[in-house]
């Protein structure tokens, strides 16, 4: 490619000097040569419009993991990555005063047990002597009542002892199904509270891409779109479709959440993983031309298009307006249109109003596969 441009460069300089060196009869300069260039034939394919998000990868069956109860960390029994089953301890929470609040309640009820056995006993005595007709039927409905109450009481207290020890193995928080652990923000002497992150137990396998899609274009957000997770080159790492559209706008950062389910068997995405989603609108055909044939001038792109002007042909520079790279192609959205002969080599050297010389190039072939549309170069 460089040799072929030092060769037209030195056509280009040949033309330059032998049309300011030589003179017609009438003593007037003879035009330069044209220059011999390729061009390709606009054509109209099929595009896919399409917009890039940022997406962020989680896990479809993930667990917040918050304490039940308020206390002091004592002991972290994992650490984050760590793979567990259902029911491993994670985190251990000061019990020491929910353990005296048991063994207190625990007491109460054994005093309580005692009552009942004091009041039982009176209740039989009573039964007795009432059939003799030694007490009357108040002090015997007295007994009832006392031996029925302490019953009553017991009960209460051996309900607050079984809710004291259930709320005791909360102190211990334990993996709720097997997963692997995720960060854990908490140290060993923290106090945390009912609405304290102490981490997250997330199931391997398949994720779901979080999407976040500007308002402004909630509009042509529908389930079913397809969807392709990119790395930062480019590759394709996965590819899915819209599953879940919220029906609310965040009001904070005006973008709505859409969901793609992805499957991950070869495991080589991750958890909190952030990609690109190229979320596909639909399509549409449009011209196109090779990335090589555009020039980008003060941030503006240009390209050079063969046209007629009377008798010869020209190179006219026209601004482009690009959409979406397609392979070594630009997706054209303003400037050319299919039918245009789009210069494809040697625009280095070109300038606006240069007469050239066609050699049509066939799109998709390489190497020596021209034919020549024009006239031949000396």
């Amino acid at each position: 490619m460089f040799r072929y441009a030092l060769v037209l460069a030195a056509l280009y300089a040949s033309a330059g000097l032998t049309g300011c060196g030589k003179k017609g009869q009438d003593g007037g300069a003879v035009a330069p040569s044209a220059i011999p260039v390729q061009v390709l034939v606009v054509e109209s394919r099929k595009l896919t419009n399409s917009t890039e998000y940022l997406a962020i990868l989680k896990s479809r069956h993930s667990a917040t993991i918050n304490p039940q109860v308020e206390g002091q960390i004592t002991k972290i029994f994992v650490k984050s990555g760590e793979r567990v089953t259902a029911g491993k301890p994670l985190l251990q929470i000061d019990p020491l005063k929910q353990e005296a609040t048991v063994s207190s309640q625990e007491a109460a009820r054994l005093a309580q047990e005692a009552n009942v056995r004091l009041a039982k006993v009176n209740l039989d005595r009573a039964v007795k002597l009432q059939a003799a007709g030694v007490i009357s039927r108040a002090d015997f409905d007295n007994a009832q009542t006392n031996y029925d109450t302490a019953v009553a009481q017991l009960k209460s207290l051996e309900h607050q002892v079984q809710q004291q020890q259930v709320e005791l193995r909360y102190y211990q928080v334990s993996a709720p199904m097997e997963g692997i652990v995720g960060d854990i923000p908490v140290r060993v002497g923290d106090r945390v509270g009912v609405t304290t992150l102490l981490t997250t137990v997330d199931e391997p396998g398949a994720l779901e891409a979080y999407i976040y899609v500007p308002a402004s274009r909630s509009k042509d957000l529908r389930l079913g779109l397809p969807v392709k997770l990119l790395d930062e080159s480019g590759a394709v790492l996965a590819q899915s479709e819209i599953t879940f559209v919220s029906p609310q706008v965040d009001t904070d950062t005006q973008t709505v959440l859409a969901k793609a389910a992805v499957g991950n068997s070869n495991t080589r995405l991750r958890i909190s993983q952030q990609v690109r989603a190229q979320v596909a609108w639909g399509t549409r055909n449009g011209p196109v031309v090779p990335v090589l044939a555009v020039q980008r001038i003060s941030g503006e792109y240009f390209l050079f298009v063969a046209v007629k002007d009377g008798s010869r042909t020209v190179a006219r520079q026209r601004a482009v307006k690009l959409g979406e790279i397609v392979g070594n192609d630009y997706a054209v959205l303003e400037g050319v249109q299919p039918g245009d002969h789009v210069i494809v080599s040697g625009t280095q050297f070109l300038q606006d109003g240069a007469p050239v010389t066609e050699q049509l190039k066939e799109a998709g072939k390489t190497g020596e596969s021209e034919k020549s549309s024009g006239a031949k170069s000396n």
